[in-house]
């Protein structure tokens, strides 16, 4: 029979260390940053051993050093600022009921879900290198096994932040233009 390789895309759990280094490191807390990469390294390395373990043949880092799926953007390219409004899902629009307890629970953690304001440029590939670092050795470690890196496509950029820059233009020469980057 013929094996069918697996793999997977986006965010998988995070412990609460990592979770509360990306929230400081979001809000613009003091932390220890030498301390942030080595979390971030042992847990990539948790996270592919368990992928691993579940039979996945092509792991990722599982967005760990990211604070969202998409809005990590602003920390890696130019052009991205603010704040944009929060509209709740449609499905949780139909049943206000649980919509509102959500809301009293706090709901989701909130972050900021920056918009395009402007040029859209990379900048520097620091935090690239360590994810694509981490990942890889903890692929090595692993051994036989392949892996990718997640990435935000210009489409989901363009899906999940507002795009308000003239500079930038429609939707679709921002998207190129994050493309090129």
């Amino acid at each position: 029979m013929t094996h069918i390789r697996t793999t997977h895309v986006g965010s998988l759990p995070r412990s609460q260390e990592v979770t509360d280094f990306l929230f400081s490191k979001e809000k613009n807390q003091a932390y220890n940053a030498t301390h942030f990469d080595e979390v971030m390294k042992k847990h990539v390395d948790l996270i592919v051993s368990r992928q691993k373990d579940c039979g996945i043949d092509i792991v990722s880092d599982g967005e760990t050093s990211k604070i969202s799926y998409a809005t990590y953007v602003k920390d890696r390219y130019t052009g991205f600022s603010g704040d944009s409004p929060r509209n709740a899902p449609a499905d949780l629009i139909m049943f206000p009921t649980f919509l509102q307890r959500l809301a009293d629970s706090g709901g989701t953690p909130e972050y900021t879900r920056p918009m395009c304001t402007g040029e859209v440029k990379p900048l520097s590939n620091s935090e690239l290198k360590k994810d694509i670092s981490n990942l890889k050795s903890a692929i090595q470690k692993y051994g036989n096994i392949h892996g990718f890196m997640n990435a935000a496509s210009p489409g989901v950029i363009s899906l999940f932040l507002q795009i308000i820059s003239t500079q930038t233009g429609d939707l679709s020469s921002c998207t190129c233009r994050c493309f090129e980057g």
